[in-house]
């Protein structure tokens, strides 16, 4: 197994930046746009990014949530292990608002596709985007694009995009793996 750095903590915070300016350009105060982590992995990019625009940016109105999409995926009974399922924090209404959808990493659009139909549940939003550090070209099974994207990689299938968040891992970094 071999691993090469795409991205040290200095680059992934310049890029967290970037994306909150691009936020900020988009939805000005935030009065009516909400941001949503997807469980597991969007929550650590979505809680970073939350706290830069509140304490870095000024801006008040931030709602954040979290969203579970385990059941909602077209995989879920596929895995031979048992499913944990993540908690869905959503303590805001969601009926059109702006929602943006936060994950780590765009790899074949079905994580997306579930995150769509679980936030059916809450409301029906006026208009859902997404956002991702990692955008992986060439790997998508359904028709789904990033409106606000980290770096684009360009990732053939057996090589894996890993994100570490220093919350969890104790760095900020993000490797290619090849199996």
């Amino acid at each position: 197994m071999s691993q090469k750095v795409l991205l040290n903590a200095k680059e992934v915070n310049i890029i967290l930046h970037r994306l909150a300016c691009q936020l900020i350009e988009k939805h000005n105060d935030f009065t009516n746009t909400v941001l949503i982590g997807i469980q597991p992995r969007g929550k650590y990019l979505a809680n970073r990014l939350a706290k830069m625009l509140k304490e870095e940016y000024k801006i008040k109105n931030i709602q954040l949530g979290f969203l579970d999409i385990t059941f909602f995926r077209d995989d879920f009974r596929r895995g031979e292990k048992p499913l944990e399922a993540n908690t869905t924090e959503i303590n805001f209404l969601v009926e059109d608002k702006n929602i943006v959808f936060i994950d780590d990493v765009l790899y074949t659009g079905r994580s997306i596709r579930a995150a769509l139909t679980a936030i059916q549940s809450f409301g029906r939003p006026n208009e859902i985007e997404l956002l991702t550090l990692i955008d992986r070209r060439f790997s998508r099974h359904l028709p789904i694009q990033p409106d606000y994207r980290g770096r684009q990689v360009d990732a053939i299938n057996k090589e894996k995009v890993k994100v570490n968040w220093k919350e969890n891992t104790g760095e900020d970094s993000v490797y290619l793996i090849n199996n």
